[in-house]
């Protein structure tokens, strides 16, 4: 009984796609316009080369909360918390969709690290291990936090995963 809200319907053409072949889209399913948002559940709808700059705001929202912890007197404990739980979690959806750039993960990896060891703004302090050696498993002996860019890989890995065994799935039959 569900129905596709006209209203709310965008279209994303290629560049490539003739215009009678737009045209003739747009009438069989009944859209009346192309789609003119920047942001479509937090992330841009159409990634192009600029993938840096499409995920920009995911290093800001991050940096945003990190800068503002920085001047509290917080514990390692609470530390490790607060990049778990918020710092680590803010890009998980986007990664769920998108493979995010290299040099982004690493930065986001940069900036969790640094409020790790304690620095501010541009105050440098020595960082006694690695930030891959403290992504190791707790487990281990170590911290166990996520490695962005593996952490990545393993959610879309995820999707594949889902996409070859759920075949009753919506994901797949789209």
């Amino acid at each position: 009984g569900q129905k596709v809200n006209c209203d709310k319907t965008a279209i994303f053409f290629s560049k490539n796609t003739p215009m009678d072949m737009r045209e003739e889209i747009r009438r069989y399913l009944n859209a009346t316009s192309d789609a003119s948002f920047d942001k479509y559940l937090g992330l841009p709808p159409i990634i192009s080369r600029g993938k840096k700059q499409a995920f920009a705001e995911i290093k800001l929202r991050i940096q945003s909360k990190l800068s503002g912890w920085k001047g509290k007197f917080l514990s390692q404990a609470g530390k490790e918390v607060l990049i778990k739980l918020v710092a680590q979690a803010i890009p998980t959806y986007a990664m769920n969709c998108f493979m995010l750039p290299n040099g982004l993960c690493y930065e986001l990896n940069s900036m969790m690290s640094q409020f790790w060891w304690g620095q501010k703004e541009e105050e440098k302090k020595l960082h006694w291990l690695s930030w891959k050696h403290l992504c190791f498993a707790k487990k281990d002996g170590d911290m166990g936090f996520r490695d962005l860019k593996c952490f990545n890989l393993a959610l879309l890995a995820k999707q594949g995963w889902r996409l070859l065994h759920c075949q009753e799935s919506l994901f797949y039959r789209v």
